[in-house]
């Protein structure tokens, strides 16, 4: 009997003890919605005369660091980053060991954003901040507001915030050489806000960085920045955004390349839009030869009628810059001559019907072209070679609810080396009238600018469907649009050269006012379908 007792007994306690080892809330039990709680910290928080060189920060429960790299902001920033952790496991403390030099008489600050959570829930303890001075107080001054992408709509979020301290070793270029004196970010918000400044005058400028580094790389990053300096405690809120924008690019050429017989590539990085291609190499008199920018791309395609040589010497020049060079000529093979249709079934009122071609088309012989409707009556139609792509467009009276039939027999098409097309068949038909919509804006020009008007349209909104002009009030139509969504937006051309420049952070020049309609933005327009809108400029 006695055994059995003691049998029940030990079944018991092992039940017991297997129920008091369970982790988590009970089945059933609230969620714990709490986030962490910052308990201690040593040296404590807000410590004055810091000279450690190692913090221990004490939670109330099993916390996890997340997105620390993206998250953490120390400001100063240091040259030696200090090391946090524990970082991928759970942890009821955060140590920070500092292996850099700290500034005399300087207020740090360690900004987690959103890093810290819970362990169990993911609850975040959000923007929280360890702070210390190096001095014998702490600095309390604040600034703060928001960033505004100069082109998009929406503007991206986890922006660098810079302030530069502005006194006798200041100069404008310190911003591609050294890091600034105190940093904030956006995180996942438009706006930021700087906390324990010190008193004196600054420059602000914001940085979108593919390393934040915390340096201006003019390359790879965008700027935005005041255009006077700030003044603290005095302007403790910047009413106005700053406008982040990507620099044009100096030009400078990069290197030619042959790429097939015939065919040479220029690259370039930066403004080449008037870059231009002389040949000093002595060529036969039947020489040929048609340069194209390729779309996108920083590259001058230049093709030629190829001859017997080794090499040929250029001068490229771009404006006030010329550069002479050899490229060796290797290739033994040409390029077959490749054309394509634009159009897919489909030929929308818009659009124009193209041929396209991989190499440029110099001659069009029109009487091995045919067009016809499904009537088999002929169509008229005129050629019109695109001088900046390799394409043929073919423009006639299209009319609603009608098929056509495009044949190219032949030798139609002769491109730069004398290579004539194959056959080539295309058939393609036309919507009703009422399949389109529309769409009427009333620009209200108030003060008589000169403005650049965009319809743009595609994925990310940023393929420009249609352009006007105009410098007074008046009704602007889009007519024939496809049903999908739109946007529309307004340049204000103060230079008058009929396209949106960018700013400059050397000179202090911002970049041209882009405003977005607020109703017609990603807006969806339905088939037989008429928007009116209004848009005020001021």
């Amino acid at each position: 009997m006695r055994i059995v007792y003691r049998f029940l007994f030990l079944s018991v306690l092992l039940i017991f003890v297997t129920n008091c080892a369970r982790t988590g809330r009970p089945e059933g039990g609230p969620k714990d919605e709490d986030a962490p709680l910052f308990i201690t910290a040593k040296p404590p928080y807000e410590s004055v005369n810091f000279n450690k060189k190692e913090i221990k920060i004490d939670f109330n429960e099993y916390i996890t660091l997340k997105n620390l790299n993206t998250e953490l902001v120390v400001s100063p920033p240091m040259k030696n980053p200090p090391l946090i952790s524990p970082q991928g496991a759970p942890s009821e403390f955060i140590k920070i060991e500092i292996i850099d030099t700290l500034k005399l008489n300087t207020t740090y600050t360690f900004n987690f954003g959103n890093a810290v959570e819970d362990h169990n829930e993911g609850n975040k303890l959000e923007n929280f901040k360890y702070i210390f001075s190096t001095g014998t107080y702490i600095d309390s001054l604040t600034t703060s507001g928001n960033i505004k992408d100069a082109k998009l709509f929406e503007t991206p979020k986890n922006i660098n915030v810079l302030l530069y301290r502005i006194d006798s070793s200041f100069n404008d270029s310190i911003v591609y050489k050294k890091k600034p004196d105190y940093i904030t970010n956006t995180l996942d918000t438009i706006n930021f806000k700087f906390t324990n400044l010190r008193k004196g005058r600054y420059l602000m400028l914001a940085l979108q960085e593919s390393l934040n580094d915390y340096i201006f790389n003019p390359k790879t990053d965008k700027i935005g920045f005041l255009t006077d300096t700030i003044q603290l405690p005095k302007d403790s809120i910047i009413t106005k955004p700053i406008i982040l924008f990507k620099e044009e690019q100096p030009y400078q050429f990069k290197r030619g390349k042959e790429i097939t017989k015939g065919k040479i590539e220029f690259g370039f990085e930066g403004a080449g839009k008037n870059m231009q291609i002389k040949i000093l190499s002595k060529v036969p008199d039947d020489f040929k030869s048609v340069s194209k920018f390729e779309v996108d791309k920083d590259t001058l395609n230049f093709w030629f009628t190829p001859f017997e040589a080794d090499s040929l010497n250029f001068v490229i020049a771009n404006n006030k810059f010329s550069d002479t060079l050899t490229v060796k000529l290797r290739k033994k093979k040409l390029d077959s001559l490749v054309m394509k249709s634009s159009t897919k079934n489909i030929l929308h009122f818009r659009d124009t019907f193209f041929l396209t071609s991989n190499n440029p088309i110099v001659k069009i012989d029109t009487s091995k072209v045919s067009f016809f409707n499904k009537d088999t009556i002929a169509i008229n139609y005129n050629t019109i070679p695109s001088k900046k792509e390799n394409k043929v467009g073919f423009i006639f009276d299209k009319k609603p609810k009608e098929k056509y039939l495009f044949t190219a027999l032949p030798g139609a098409f002769n491109d730069v080396f004398s290579v004539k097309n194959d056959t080539l068949k295309y058939s393609f038909s036309t919507k009703e009238i009422d399949d389109y919509g529309r769409i009427t804006l009333k620009v209200n020009n108030i003060n008589s600018k000169n403005l650049i008007i965009e319809l743009l349209s595609g994925k990310k909104q940023d393929k420009v469907i249609e352009r006007q002009f105009t410098a007074t009030s008046k009704g602007i139509v889009f007519d024939l649009l496809q049903p999908k969504k739109y946007t529309i937006r307004v340049i204000i051309d103060e230079n008058k050269n009929n396209k949106w420049d960018t700013g400059n952070y050397l000179i202090k020049q911002l970049p041209e006012i882009i405003l977005y309609h607020k109703q017609i933005n990603n807006a969806e327009l339905r088939a037989n379908y008429f928007l009116e809108e209004s848009f005020i400029i001021e």
